[in-house]
Parts: structure tokens; sequence; C-alpha cells
């Protein structure tokens, strides 16, 4: 019987292929005592299960090394060997297994369950879905523990895919499944920062996550519809509707092959407005892909992925050497790097700082603030790399301009100490600020006065907006960006900006959204970054818009007051 599962699209396009189920029941494992006399060979047989998965990790990642694996994946296998040689899983096992006389999967699983539940009290939504990553490095010591071989999809001979469908999914896995004819995933959980949506946006997959309990009413082999685009499973579907799909499925297999034709194509409006279309990146290798889409530069390089997969802050030499390698790698195109934006809920060397409400307490900018040792080494690898290219640097989160001169002092304080050591550095390196706490819309003349330019990441001004957790199900359904009061705080940021001479930028979702391109536009926006995946497809949607045109639609847009009323204006656009 055909029957459809709505659930998060993460990545689009269509896939269709029969269902491979990925179990996940191996942690539901037994528990029984050790005879007192087998306890040292039960802690050895754990020990042994866990150099055995640290050499597949390994492996794994000298492919990302070597350009086999999506680069997004190495940060997510760092954090793996970070798990496996963290004290708090491990050894804590271990202690399980010699004070209780437990098994080792068993001691494992309880560790993990604690650890789970720590992750879970984490506000931020990105730390938050990183317990994936403790039960998904447990899995696989399981697996070892209990001798179960790793088992991938056979390639199927009607010349159709296979979809993966799992509670979850680890970039290991996607990897695993990388020589197969993977056409898509779907899994019960995740959301739009968790691993399968990351990977399988790398790897132009289509994907649909949150679905709850595909597993459970999905059957192996059964043929499987994935609309990436929609948010749409369709399960065992009749001839009339898998005919309706294989046609759109080549209409954007076509479409996406004349995309690439677009890639040396300069970005323009219709009426000749020109657009600077930049790149999001999360680390040093991910510039490659920007550079191979001819990005006009990197709009955010996210500089906390150096500082999470790890138990230890990078020293200043290390952080000069990432940085140094983005901006060589766009040779001459900006690269704009965002400092440290944490929370109150990451650790510093062991110290935690218990708060009620971390999103709105001690993150980003606070933090570094109150971190000034740890913020100078930052700015002083920053200032460093700007000698090797276009190098700019972005403060986020910022509400007042107290914050602003704080930052400013402090990095005139690091030019001091590089000066001292006589290490050169552009005197004049770029600063700008993230426009993302309303205050900080409202309020823009403290920030054109100081900055040089700003940039809009739409992501958090919506939360803050609409006062939503996009991490909350409860609540996700309410998070919209074409909601009126987004619009205007985002409208008035961009007019700001052009009456001061202050370039604007959009570095969240929004930008990357070519459904939202013409409202940018219309907005006055001349400059978008994004996932290098989206750049393509943004380009076409702006070269196909009139800004002239565009702008008073836009204009009396602005003026509706129904988000609905909004969202049937901007379809129209």
């Amino acid at each position: 019987m055909s029957f459809t599962i709505h659930g998060l699209a993460v990545s689009q396009g269509i896939a269709i292929g029969h269902a491979h189920l990925v179990s996940h029941a191996l942690l539901e494992v037994a528990h029984f005592t050790i005879a007192p006399k087998h306890v040292e060979a039960e802690v050895l047989r754990l020990h042994k299960a866990v150099d055995r998965v640290k050499v597949e990790l390994a492996g794994l990642k000298a492919a990302t090394s070597s350009g086999a694996a999506p680069s997004e994946v190495d940060a997510f296998v760092g954090m793996h060997i970070m798990l496996l040689e963290d004290p708090m899983l491990v050894d804590a096992a271990e202690n399980l297994i010699r004070t209780r006389r437990a098994n080792a999967e068993w001691a494992l699983v309880q560790q993990m369950e604690q650890l789970v539940e720590q992750f879970e009290a984490i506000e931020d939504a990105y730390l938050r879905e990183r317990k994936s990553d403790v039960v998904q490095v447990v899995e696989r010591v399981v697996k070892v523990l209990l001798g179960h071989p790793g088992h991938l999809p056979p390639k199927r001979k009607d010349g159709l895919g296979t979809i993966v469908v799992a509670h979850d999914l680890s970039p290991t896995d996607t990897i695993g499944f990388k020589d197969h004819a993977v056409a898509g995933f779907i899994t019960d959980a995740g959301g739009p920062t968790g691993h399968t949506a990351i990977v399988a946006r790398s790897l132009s997959i289509p994907a649909v996550v949150a679905l709850r309990h595909v597993r459970h009413v999905v059957k192996d082999d059964e043929l499987i519809i994935i609309d990436g685009t929609r948010g749409v499973v369709i399960v065992d579907p009749d001839e009339r509707v898998l005919e309706e799909y294989r046609l759109r499925k080549a209409a954007v297999e076509l479409e996406r092959s004349k995309l690439k034709r677009l890639k040396s194509t300069r970005a323009a409006t219709l009426d000749g407005e020109e657009v600077q279309i930049l790149a999001n990146i999360e680390l040093p290798p991910d510039a490659v892909q920007a550079k191979g889409v001819e990005a006009d530069g990197v709009g955010l390089f996210r500089t906390e992925f150096l500082f999470m997969s790890r138990d230890t802050w990078p020293d200043e030499d290390e952080q000069f050497e990432a940085y140094k390698s983005v901006v060589k790698t766009m040779a001459g195109k900006p690269v704009t790097v965002r400092t440290l934006d944490v929370g109150a809920d990451k650790e510093l060397e062991g110290a935690s700082r218990a708060e009620d409400n971390p999103a709105l307490g001690l993150r980003a900018i606070r933090f570094c603030l109150a971190e000034p040792k740890m913020f100078l080494t930052q700015l002083r690898a920053l200032l460093r790399a700007s000698h090797f290219g276009k190098l700019k640097i972005l403060i986020p989160m910022l509400a007042s301009s107290h914050e602003i001169d704080q930052t400013l002092i402090l990095l005139d304080k690091a030019k001091a100490q590089l000066r001292e050591r006589k290490i050169k550095f552009d005197e004049s390196v770029p600063v700008g600020g993230m426009i993302e706490v309303p205050a900080a819309a409202l309020c823009l003349g403290a920030f054109t006065k100081r900055l040089q330019f700003l940039s809009i990441g739409t992501n958090d001004l919506i939360q803050y907006t609409l006062a939503i957790d996009r991490g909350n199900e409860a609540v996700a359904h309410l998070y919209n960006p074409l909601h009126p009061a987004v619009l205007r705080l985002i409208h008035q940021t961009i007019q700001a900006g052009i009456k001061a001479s202050v370039p604007v930028s959009v570095c969240g979702e929004m930008a990357g959204d070519p459904d939202c391109a013409r409202l940018l536009i219309g907005m006055g926006l001349r400059q978008f970054s994004m996932h290098p995946a989206q750049i393509l497809e943004v380009k076409q949607a702006i070269l196909r818009a009139d800004a002239s045109d565009l702008a008073p639609k836009v204009q009396r847009l602005l003026k509706l007051d129904e988000p609905d009323r909004v969202r049937e204006a901007v379809e129209k656009l």
C-alpha cells in the first residue's frame, strides 16, 4: 500500500530507489556479571575494540585528506577520535567493568547514556546535536565487541539506487556508502545542522530527516521516492506517481547540468546590477569547494569548528596556519573570518559555566570579551594571516557600541603585540559586525560609524526576533524567515548600509534560498554568502532578476502585516 511521510527537507533533489534499513538496535545490549578472574580480560577486550575503531577512523581521516571523501566529514571524524580518547567515555566504562564486574558492551552503553543526557541539556542547537556523535562512536565500538561486521547495501541490477533508511547516520556511514549507488538518505532523527544534512548537501544527495518512526514503517527493498525539496517521502508509489517523479527527477538533473555552465558567468541582474556571491565554509579544506564553483570569495569562515572537535583550544600558530591556508587557497579573493562563536555550554579547559538560558547568556562576542587571553590569541592569528591575502574580521552577535569598542581595543592590543615581535600583518584589516540581534538592527548608526562592513545572520536574527528556538521541535514550525518583522529588520539594515556606504551581506540560510534571492535583490542586497553547493542555483535566480522592477514591488510587500500575505507576495515576485 502506498503512503506518504512528511519530514524536514535538508538536501534538495529527487531520488528513486529501494530501501536499505540500517539497524541501530546494537545499543540494546545485555547486562551480565563477569567472574572476578575475568575482569582484566574484559577491560582488555574493551580497549582492543576501541583501538580497532581508532584505526578505522584514522583511515577515514586519511581519506578526507586525500580528497576521497567530502571535507565536511573531517571535523566529525576528528570529533569521534577525540571522544574515544576522552576519559569521560572509555575510562569511565572501564571503571564500571571493574567496580560492577559488568560486561564491556553494557558498561560502554551506560556511560554513553550519561553523556547523551548532558548533551540534551545544552541550549545551542549545533552542540546539542553532537550527542549523536557519542551514540555513533559507541555503536562502532559495540559492533566490534559483538563481532558484527559492517554491511553495505548491494548495487542494484535494475539501475535504481539505494535509499538508506536509518535512525541517524554518521559521516563514517556516508563514506562507507560512497562506492555504492546510494540515491538518498532518510532518517528518524536529525536537523539542518546534523551529520546527514551536512554530508548529503556536500555530496548533492537528496535527504529528508526528522521523520520520527520511518524505520518502523518501511521494509527492506521497498520502493521509495524522496522529494528532498518538499520534505516528502513516498513509500511503494503507484505507477502514475512513479512516472511523474521520474519526469521531475530528469528535469532536476537537466537543470543541474545546465547550472554548471554558469560557473564562470559573472552574477548580475537583467538591468546590469552587479552581485557578489560568496561562500560559507566551516573548515580550511572547504575553500577548495568554494574555489571550484568560482565563488567571489569567502563570506563566512566559521572558526568554531577549529575549536570544537578537540579537548584543548588551538594555539596561535595552529590557528594562523588554518586561516592562512584559506586565504592562500582563495588567491586574492576576500576571506571573511568570523571570530569564535560558542556559548556558555562549551567548556573552557575543564571549567564550565552553568546558565539557565545559554542562548541569551555568555556566548559569541560576550564569551570572547570575557576570555581576553583566548580572544587575543585568535586576533593575533587572524592578523598574521592577513599578510597573505584579503582577510576581513567579522564579530558575531554584537548588540551595542560598547562591545565594538572593547573588541577594537583588543584588536589594537593584538597589533601592538605583533609589532613587538616584528611580525608583518595588514595594518588596515577591515572589521565587520554580524547583525543577528534585533537591538543591533534597530541601532545601526553606532555600527556603521565604527565598522567597515556588516553581515546579516538571518538564522539567529529570525530566532531572536520571533523568540523561537529552532532546535525545539515543539516550536520549530513557527520559525518563519518571511515574517514581516524579520523582513523589515533585514531591509532597514541593508538600507542603512547603503546610506552610510558600508557594504552589507546576508550569510544566513536565506542567502542560499533561490526563492528569497529576488526578495533580497529588491531590498537592495548586492552581496550574498552561502554554502558552495547553493551558489550556482542562486546565481541563476539573480541572472533572471530585474532589480529596478523588483524594488517597488518589495516596497509594497514590506508594508504587509500578515505573514501569509507576505508569503503570497514573495511567490509572485
